[in-house]
């Protein structure tokens, strides 16, 4: 986030937010992302959402990096040096998205409410991804913040990156040991944790598995 500022190329959907918020009000984007961070989580009550480590962690440590960024890293001016410095940016916000939610900590509170809605809707991650950047690119626009060229192919490119590499880093046996696979002497899975059913010796391999309840 801070390096894609610093491109000065146009900012991400939910940094052309946190910038106009802050000329408002006069913080750092970094204490008005923290601040923002926080608010989203309110957002999760009604998808049953749970926060984890990786919340908190985002909630707190992003908007601190970000200012300590802005505060070490020049502004460059060339812009050969800018264009690759506003790319590397944005891949490199797609790779953290799908490292930190495949390690299964907790995504942060955007990324949950992009998850939430995934898993709600039955939508792609793509598409919710998709469509929340651009709301909240409307929100960040109308109060001020700065939009560009960066500011479109991020919110084109971030959907499709952060579903690959949900894909690329996901951990199978980890997916696996949360949905509770329980195999019998056939080797057949007899049911999962989401499906309510427990083990083999608490639930006979005769008895049907209970169907989910919402």
């Amino acid at each position: 986030m801070g390096l894609q500022l610093r491109a000065g190329l146009g900012l991400d959907p939910w940094d052309v937010f946190h910038q106009g918020v802050a000329e408002h009000v006069g913080l750092s984007i970094g204490t008005v992302t923290i601040l923002a961070g926080a608010a989203v989580l309110a957002l999760w009550i009604p998808l049953r959402q749970r926060p984890g480590l990786g919340t908190i962690s985002n909630v707190v440590v992003i908007g601190l990096v970000m200012d300590a960024t802005l505060a070490l890293t020049p502004e460059p001016s060339p812009l050969a040096v800018r264009i690759p410095l506003l790319l590397f940016a944005i891949v490199l916000n797609g790779a953290a998205t799908g490292l930190y939610i495949a390690a299964r900590f907790g995504p942060g509170p955007r990324d949950g409410l992009m998850t939430g809605l995934h898993r709600r809707t039955g939508r792609s991650i793509r598409l919710v991804r998709t469509g929340i950047e651009v709301v909240v690119l409307g929100t960040g626009f109308a109060l001020g913040g700065a939009v560009g060229v960066g500011t479109a192919l991020y919110a084109v490119s971030i959907g499709p990156l952060s579903q690959f590499f949900l894909r690329f880093f996901a951990i199978a046996d980890l997916e696996q040991a949360q949905r509770g696979v329980v195999a019998g002497s056939s080797g057949q899975p007899h049911g999962t944790a989401e499906e309510g059913a427990g083990t083999e010796s608490e639930q006979p391999a005769r008895r049907p598995a209970p169907q989910p309840s919402e």
